[in-house]
């Protein structure tokens, strides 16, 4: 065991009634080969056993450390964590997830390695709410790539929020997350280092990124999306690049009601499109059926249902 008291990396989480996967999103993160870190929960308010969890895990682990106040989001959360950590690197981590063994052991070297890097993202593989495979995600590499896609996506961000490794000091220095920007503080804060130093994604899939509807991607996409735009609008000003995002506030409510309702109709009909593009048939045959029992008189739930069966 380490001294956890003068760790390399602090891993910061907030946790919100996260009980069905918090257990193994804990276990990811103490399996891990790099050894030299603290692990900063902060629970935002469960009204779930999550708390408990968390406790039962602290007795077990002295490098755990919780703190437990009234809900106030996520991006507040994540700052007080922040607030409580001492180390060189910043880890995230989200609740639902899943680090692989040596995700933190290749993300320190590589930041060791490349003193310009600000964050350190990783390649992911979705996985549905039981963990069946659905399809890799987040292939960009380099900065400029991922910046660019940053500005112009709107619907989120290149590097996967839970599997950034950051450099403190920048963090802090750019005044970390933004509550104001809440359900879009990913891409407001990647936007912002992308100002102060260069990002960077390992190739490797090295997280598990499960996509789930009680998620807030899905659960309150409209108001993420709206979020998402008010983000990318602040950095154009900021940057003082021509041609900002779309301001009128009927047309982006609008747009983000479509995408919301198009968010949730289509949920098991995307996953099960996405696993099947990437071979995963098994997964893509169980959304296709939750597909078809959701809408049977659809067309598409029809033609997704055919093809996973057919297998492609």
């Amino acid at each position: 065991m380490t001294d956890s008291s003068n760790p390399r990396v602090s891993v910061i989480m907030g946790v919100y009634n996260a009980e069905p996967y918090l257990a193994a999103a804990i276990e990811s993160i103490l399996g891990q080969t790099f050894r030299d870190f603290e692990f900063i929960v902060v629970d935002d308010g469960s009204t779930d056993s999550s708390l408990q969890t968390l406790r039962r895990y602290a007795e077990l682990d002295s490098r755990i450390r919780v703190r437990s106040w009234a809900n106030a989001g996520h991006a507040r959360a994540l700052n007080e964590a922040l607030s409580l950590a001492s180390g060189e690197y910043i880890g995230r981590m989200d609740q639902d997830d899943i680090s692989l063994p040596d995700r933190f052991e290749r993300q320190v070297h590589f930041l060791d390695e490349h003193a310009e890097c600000v964050a350190v993202g990783c390649r992911v593989l979705l996985i549905d709410p039981e963990g069946l495979p659905i399809r890799e995600l987040c292939t960009l590499e380099n900065h400029e790539d991922i910046d660019r896609f940053d500005l112009e996506d709107k619907r989120g961000t290149a590097l996967a929020h839970p599997t950034l490794m950051m450099r403190r000091t920048v963090l802090i220095g750019i005044g970390a997350y933004r509550p104001d920007f809440e359900l879009a503080e990913d891409v407001d804060l990647l936007l912002r280092l992308a100002e102060k130093g260069r990002l960077a994604n390992m190739a490797e899939v090295l997280f598990h990124y499960r996509q789930h509807p009680g998620s807030s991607g899905y659960a309150r996409s409209r108001k993420m999306w709206l979020a998402n735009m008010a983000a990318v609008q602040d950095a154009m000003v900021r940057r003082g690049l021509p041609g900002t995002a779309d301001s009128d506030s009927s047309t982006m409510k609008e747009l983000a009601r479509i995408h919301s309702q198009e968010q949730m109709e289509t949920c098991h009909r995307k996953w099960a499109w996405w696993a099947l593009g990437a071979g995963n048939v098994y997964t893509a045959r169980k959304h296709a059926f939750a597909a078809f029992r959701q809408a049977p008189l659809s067309p598409e739930s029809w033609r997704v249902l055919l093809c996973a069966i057919r297998g492609h």
